[in-house]
Formats: structure tokens, C-alpha cells, sequence
């Protein structure tokens, strides 16, 4: 397993070794020794899920707050999708800073998102399954979410062909602004 640092120090790509021929392909694509050393804590996942999603679906950007704040660990096993996710650590030095990382099928990177990051997710590909790992339970009374473009994160979504599809929930989300802070 490759582990490549981002620009947050937090924030890991897991990049599995993938073993193919022309029979198909075979990696590991979780291993809690190799998770536990590479974010140097004992991290203990409760809750799968899994998404479709059509070309231009934008989920995001969510979070939890505490006592119910989710670390994810987060790919694509269909098509493609450009993944976030924003710190809003209240006093971190990168508050409001993003990373973004295309996960797809063919890829098979995961990204790693600890708790206090707000997460979206942009569907590149005419189709996408999305499936993550999270460390706590989903709480409705402890959702949140972050507007998509808030000008003051400034995230650099990809141009598509296809205007972005949002949920309702996700049109209305404050800006970063105007959160509790986690």
C-alpha cells in the first residue's frame, strides 16, 4: 500500500498495490495495521455506505458534529468522482483549506478524511458507486454541510458538460462563515 501525503498533513491517499492479468485484477484494499500506523491513531470503523450517482451530482459538503464527528475513508469502485474535503478543525493552521482528489474504478485510491473535515464529492463519470467507511454512526441531529462554492473555500470543481445536480438540503447549506465551528 502506497500512502501519499496531501497539502493537509491529516488528509491521506491509500493507494493499493493492484495485481492483474488477463483474468482481472486483485488488490487489498483494506488493512487496519497499514490504516492505524500511516494516521498514527487506532481507528475503529462502525458504518459502510454506499451511493450511485449520475454524471453531475454533487454531494456535499457534509459533516457531523461532535460527539458524533465521522472520520471516512472514502472511493470509488464505479466510474469516477473528484473528492473533498475541508478542514474546519476550529484553530488548525489549514482552517478552510481544501484537498481534491480523483478516485475512480480504475484508480482504486481511497482517501482518508478524519473527523472535523466537512466531505463532497463530484460525479465525473456517467455513473458512479461511491462507497466509505466511516468512525461513527450517521446522527440526523448532528448533520451538517458547508454551501459547495463558498466563495471563501474557493474549491476548484472540475468543468463538466453537465450543470451540477444538488439535493435540496445541499442547495441551502451556509457558507463556511456561518457554521458551528467543530
Amino acid at each position: 500500500m502506497n500512502i501519499i501525503r496531501t497539502e493537509i498533513p491529516d488528509v491521506l491517499i491509500f493507494e493499493p498495490k493492484v495485481f492483474g492479468d488477463s483474468r482481472g485484477f486483485f488488490f487489498e484494499s483494506f488493512n487496519k495495521k497499514i490504516f492505524d500506523e500511516a494516521v498514527n491513531r487506532n481507528v475503529e470503523f462502525v458504518q459502510d455506505n454506499h451511493s450511485l450517482s449520475a454524471k453531475g451530482v454533487l454531494r456535499g459538503l457534509h459533516y457531523q458534529i461532535e460527539p458524533f464527528a465521522q472520520g471516512k475513508l472514502v472511493r470509488c469502485i464505479e466510474g469516477e468522482v473528484f473528492d473533498v474535503a475541508v478542514d474546519i478543525r476550529d484553530g488548525s493552521p489549514t482552517y478552510g483549506k481544501w484537498v481534491g482528489v480523483v478516485l475512480s474504478a480504475d484508480n482504486h485510491r481511497q482517501l482518508w478524511i478524519p473527523e472535523g473535515f466537512a466531505h463532497g464529492f463530484l460525479t465525473l463519470s456517467e455513473q458512479a458507486q461511491f462507497v466509505y467507511k466511516t468512525t461513527n454512526y450517521y446522527h440526523p441531529q448532528s448533520d451538517r454541510g458547508i454551501i459547495w462554492n463558498d466563495p471563501d473555500i474557493n474549491i476548484q470543481w472540475p468543468s463538466i458538460d453537465v450543470p451540477v445536480n444538488l439535493s435540496e438540503k445541499d442547495k441551502v447549506q451556509p457558507s463556511l462563515k456561518n457554521i458551528v465551528k467543530v
